[in-house]
């Protein structure tokens, strides 16, 4: 099993920042080569894929709309994948999800994702 856990939610005002954390355990996690990735949902909307990344780092894929503006990174020395946020809209307000695919490869379809966090509310205020 994997356990994941986001910290650095968090209420905002439009045009700044916010750091993301998820933090995994887990012998499974360790056993394979896990992608990663975030995804966020809002009230009344569907889940939406935010971006992801591979076990080494070297492939990332965003959301069109969110490239430029987020950066995914990780840390397998700390079992932590970081999601780096920056000039945040009022849209960008939702629970975000970190995520973990032992499918080997990046995807941006959450039913490829086997283990799930319980999410970090993030808000940006106008």
């Amino acid at each position: 099993q994997v356990q994941l856990v986001e910290s650095g939610g968090g209420l905002v005002q439009a045009g700044g920042s916010l750091r993301l954390s998820c933090a995994a355990s887990g012998r499974t996690f360790s056993s394979y080569a896990m992608a990663m990735g975030w995804f966020r949902q809002a009230p009344g909307k569907e889940r939406e894929f935010v971006a992801a990344i591979s076990w080494s780092g070297g492939n990332t894929v965003y959301t069109a709309s969110m490239k430029g503006r987020f950066t995914i990174s990780r840390d397998n020395a700390k079992n932590t994948v970081l999601l780096q946020m920056n000039s945040l809209k009022p849209e960008d307000t939702a629970v975000y999800y970190c995520a973990a695919s032992s499918r080997g490869s990046v995807y941006t379809d959450y039913r490829q994702y086997d283990y799930w966090g319980q999410g970090t509310q993030v808000t940006v205020s106008s």
